[in-house]
């Protein structure tokens, strides 16, 4: 039994002994050669290598110019499909980075190293990178999760982690906003990925509130009436319902669409391209009143099921402070109006209230002495 076991582990040695034997004749063959053999060896061992690294560079920057091209088919093709902004800018980073990896891995290859082995050991350095940086991981998860669930998109003007500014990239591991004083904010998928939100381009349509403060025995009712006809002379807030406001706006976005393709000069076509241009526009004319009886049908059954909210403009008391009574004033109006509103109305106000005798009152005190007995 003994005797067994040490025959097997005799066998066991049997590989190093067969690579040490292979060294020693390796060592034999190499002092049995002349020096002229010698050299001519290294000489063609050299040039070998050379025309390798030759061949290796070579390929590196073809593989280079290939990698531009098909980074700009890719681009060409997600932008004439019309893929969004944020996805593209992800999928041409990803695209880019394996495309580099499959040439660096090729470059080694014809360099000679066995790619295999490469390749395991590159995998074993992953690991150990992904679990060093567990926090790049969880960015790169929480660009995917950007991306697909969409919480905003590139052009959306947003503000989290403490900044705030418009989405101008969405790359792999992290988002650039950029801020209204034109700085641009780096920030973490991940904490974006996890962390809350505040989308103001998500709505197309926003409340304007203003706080107006008045004097004591001034006439609410009057200014109320006076900051109502502000809002109502001004055709950026919504008179009633958002539906129709948004409606009107579409209207004059489509009037003056075609008021530009009138005024363009139509080129002098053949009668074949006039006889098809016609059948095109009949086909999309067609198209375009099934769409508008589905939208009116759609249209019917929401307001069955939610009925328009009245979004007309208000003045209300809100409250009766120490020195003065104070009115709010709300209104709607588009989001890309929102600030021209704001503003706008509040400058009209300040201007118009003291022509109408209402004057706006400043913190006070009335402190009254009663002379000692």
């Amino acid at each position: 039994m003994t005797q067994t076991e040490f025959i097997d582990l005799t066998n066991q040695a049997v590989p190093n002994d067969s690579i040490r034997e292979a060294a020693q004749r390796d060592w034999v063959a190499l002092k049995s050669m002349s020096l002229e053999d010698l050299i001519t060896r290294l000489a063609n061992i050299l040039v070998e290598f050379a025309i390798s690294v030759t061949i290796a560079v070579m390929v590196f920057y073809v593989g280079k110019w290939i990698i531009k091209k098909l980074y700009t088919i890719v681009e060409a093709i997600l932008l004439r499909r019309r893929v969004d902004r944020s996805l593209t800018t992800f999928i041409l980073s990803l695209v880019r980075i394996v495309l580099y990896f499959i040439l660096i891995v090729t470059v080694i290859g014809i360099l000679g190293i066995n790619t295999s082995s490469f390749i395991a050991i590159f995998a074993s350095v992953g690991v150990a990178i992904g679990m060093a940086l567990s926090g790049t991981l969880q960015n790169f998860a929480g660009g995917v999760l950007i991306l697909f669930l969409k919480p905003y998109k590139i052009g959306d003007y947003i503000e989290a982690q403490g900044y705030a500014g418009t989405v101008t990239e969405i790359q792999i591991f992290h988002t650039i906003i950029c801020t209204p004083d034109n700085k641009s904010i780096i920030i973490p998928n991940g904490g974006l990925s996890t962390g809350s939100i505040n989308n103001w381009s998500r709505e197309d349509y926003r409340r304007v509130q203003w706080d107006v403060a008045i004097s004591y025995g001034d006439d609410v009712e009057k200014a109320r009436k006076v900051i109502l006809e502000l809002l109502d002379a001004d055709e950026r807030i919504v008179k009633q319902f958002i539906e129709d406001d948004r409606e009107q706006r579409q209207e004059a976005i489509e009037e003056a669409r075609e008021a530009m393709q009138e005024e363009a000069v139509e080129p002098k076509h053949s009668w074949l391209w006039r006889m098809f241009h016609r059948h095109r526009a009949k086909v999309q004319a067609r198209m375009q009143a099934r769409i508008e009886s589905w939208e009116e049908q759609r249209e019917a059954q929401l307001q069955a099921i939610a009925p328009k909210v009245d979004r007309s403009p208000s003045v209300n008391l809100a409250e009766m402070a120490d020195s003065s009574i104070n009115l709010v004033v709300r209104a709607w109006t588009a989001s890309s109006n929102y600030w021209g509103v704001y503003y706008s109305i509040n400058e009209q106000i300040y201007n118009r209230l003291p022509q109408e005798g209402l004057s706006f009152p400043f913190p006070q005190m009335d402190v009254h002495i009663t002379p000692a007995s």
